[in-house]
């Protein structure tokens, strides 16, 4: 569906697939992402407005006695705010009219305080509500980042990462800026609407009846625009999402489209993302649009009538109808409609950061990574690692069938297998980044879904095939295997690692910073650091995930050197694209189809003709692999 369509169709809302089309064709040729079924769809939000709204007043109520100073100011704002109109009229009325200037003055004085005093409550309750609100948004937003951290990692495989940094940041901003202003404004507005819909009572039930015709037109018209503006707020939110993930997306991946020469087909895509983002945003705009000229519309009204009927009422004393009277109230009905006015203005804000909330929730009540109930502790682990009769799959298609195998403390497992059969699964399960569907995994035999997961994997480390770096100097990254570790400590790892020697070529050595993800040196030198940050953890048990793979021969001889010296004394793991990288294993591992076809040591397979024969024969390891 083009965006042409979509608009000329604004009064209804509808989803719109912008790359249907694209994605039908691709996927009878481009693989389903293997965590795609167990999704289950896509829970983009918590859809429950009144909910998010009571979380975020349960996250204000932390803060009770600011909050409560708040509430006192804008009370004292409301009483100032009627004193004005008030006091003009009682000097109309009693001075002005009956020309006895002798008490003028000092009404004036109280009008003036009045005024000066209203200046500060209002400037105080403002000061104190942005204090209010930017503590909240700062408990929303730790809430939230600490959830991240807590969630698996099968969340992520189902969510973007632009997505989820749009929850971060658009939509708690959402939520900051209507906590700045908007609350305020809507109790004060609220206590004001009260209190002068009190005192025209007392000055004129009459009066106060011709002036409350116009609540009901405004009751159908906010009603009539707010169903149609909270499903557009909504819709904004969503693809405001979906426009980050996407362009998170294709920035991390410009290397891959430029290499394609993709960019055309890129901006075509981005361009109907930013369609929906303005379809969905531009209704809403002009929905919300619409309150402030309603409100206009019936406040006119409303001061003509009163200034007509009051007028009559006036000139033949009739209803007890003063001059002073119909002053104060043309100036109370101006009140009276400012105050729906405002609430119908925040109203907008209140949807939008409702909408927002409603995201960041969804992700806050997501279920944690958690430990089985009585979990043991974990203090030291031997590497004996067992897996028995394992099944697991990531959706419908089992991706491992009753895998077995045993390793002893110290034994080195190679894995090989073509892609797809299973290699890393068996690597993610042995971290517990999934639990298994059928069977169980031993550590020291203990069942590993029995022990805590922190525990385990802090004895655990991992080497993969692009390794991750943070921003920050090359020390800074090597010491996040070991935060407790010396100087002295990281350099000795960076040198067992065959690392020490480039980076003391580098013109700030170990205090050289790192941007993205290593920017600025070699896939070899990030793979050298990450090994050196592996040595620095001295782990029980480590995985070493292809961490050779698309390096040059020089650099491999001494990635080569370093893992022997990382992989001495410790139980490993390997998967490797080159078979001289693993003919040295314990155990060789022949994974087919999730299955294990067949193990044994290089020379034990080699002996056997099967199929680990026939690679070595043909040598062809780097392409089945």
């Amino acid at each position: 569906m083009r965006l042409r369509s979509a608009l000329t169709e604004p009064f209804r809302y509808k989803t719109i697939n912008w790359r249907a089309s694209r994605q039908s064709q691709a996927t009878s040729s481009q693989p389903q992402h293997p965590h795609a079924a167990r999704a289950g769809g896509r829970p983009e939000t918590a859809k429950d407005g009144k909910g998010a709204a009571k979380r975020i007043f349960a996250y204000l109520t932390r803060q009770k006695g600011a909050l409560f100073l708040v509430m006192a100011l804008v009370f004292a704002s409301a009483v100032l705010t009627l004193a004005g109109p008030f006091l003009i009229g009682v000097v109309i009325d009693d001075y002005i009219i009956p020309t006895d200037f002798g008490g003028l003055e000092i009404i004036l004085l109280f009008l003036l305080g009045s005024y000066a005093a209203l200046s500060i409550s209002t400037f105080l309750q403002n000061f104190m509500m942005v204090k209010i609100a930017q503590a909240t948004v700062f408990a929303i937003r730790k809430d939230l980042f600490a959830q991240l951290q807590k969630l698996p990692i099968g969340f992520f495989d189902k969510h973007k990462h632009g997505d989820l940094m749009s929850r971060m940041t658009n939509d708690i901003e959402n939520i900051s800026a209507t906590l700045n202003s908007s609350i305020v404004q809507i109790i004060s507005s609220v206590v004001t609407f009260i209190g002068i819909l009190a005192v025209m009572l007392y000055l004129s039930p009459l009066l106060t009846g011709i002036t409350l015709f116009i609540v009901p037109l405004m009751v159908v018209g906010m009603r009539w625009i707010t169903k149609r503006t909270k499903v557009f707020f909504k819709e904004q939110q969503k693809s405001l999402g979906q426009l980050n993930g996407y362009s998170e997306e294709t920035i991390a991946g410009q290397s891959v489209v430029k290499t394609f020469s993709r960019e055309d087909t890129i901006i075509e895509a981005f361009e109907e993302y930013n369609g929906a983002l303005r379809h969905a945003g531009f209704w809403a705009q002009v929905y919300s649009g619409f309150i402030p000229k309603l409100m206009n519309v019936l406040n006119n009204l409303s001061f003509a009538v009163i200034a007509g009927i009051g007028g009559f009422l006036a000139v033949h004393g009739m209803a007890g109808v003063t001059v002073g009277v119909i002053v104060v109230f043309v100036e109370y009905s101006r009140q009276f409609t400012r105050p729906l006015n405002d609430l119908a203005n925040q109203f907008n804000a209140v949807l939008s950061a409702l909408a927002g909330a409603e995201r960041v929730f969804a992700v806050i009540d997501e279920e944690p990574e958690t430990d089985q109930a009585g979990a043991s502790a974990v203090k030291q682990i031997d590497g004996n690692v067992a897996f028995q009769n394992v099944c697991f799959s990531y959706g419908a298609t089992e991706t491992l069938k009753n895998v077995s195998f045993t390793a002893k403390a110290g034994e080195t497992i190679a894995f090989v297998g073509p892609t797809g059969a299973g290699k890393t699964t068996i690597l993610n399960l042995l971290l517990g980044f999934y639990p298994v569907n059928e069977g169980a995994i031993f550590i020291d035999g203990n069942n590993l879904a029995n022990l805590k997961k922190d525990d385990v994997r802090s004895q655990m480390g991992v080497v993969l095939q692009d390794p991750f770096l943070f921003q920050g100097t090359i020390r800074e990254n090597i010491r996040y295997g070991r935060l407790e570790a010396s100087d002295q400590e990281v350099e000795e790892a960076a040198k067992l690692a065959n690392a020490h020697g480039f980076i003391s070529h580098l013109p700030n050595g170990y205090e050289t910073m790192l941007f993205q993800d290593g920017s600025g040196i070699s896939q070899g030198q990030k793979q050298l650091l990450s090994i050196a940050r592996a040595l620095l953890a001295n782990p029980s048990i480590l995985i070493l995930d292809e961490a050779t793979s698309s390096i040059d021969t020089v650099t491999e001889m001494k990635i080569q050197e370093a893992l022997k010296r990382l992989m001495h004394g410790r139980t490993s793991f390997v998967i490797a694209h080159r078979l001289n990288t693993i003919e040295a294993a314990d155990q060789i591992l022949v994974l087919q189809g999730g299955q294990v076809t067949e193990a044994g040591s290089h020379h034990e397979l080699m002996a056997t003709k099967g199929f680990y024969y026939e690679m070595q024969q043909t040598k062809q390891m780097d392409a089945i692999l």
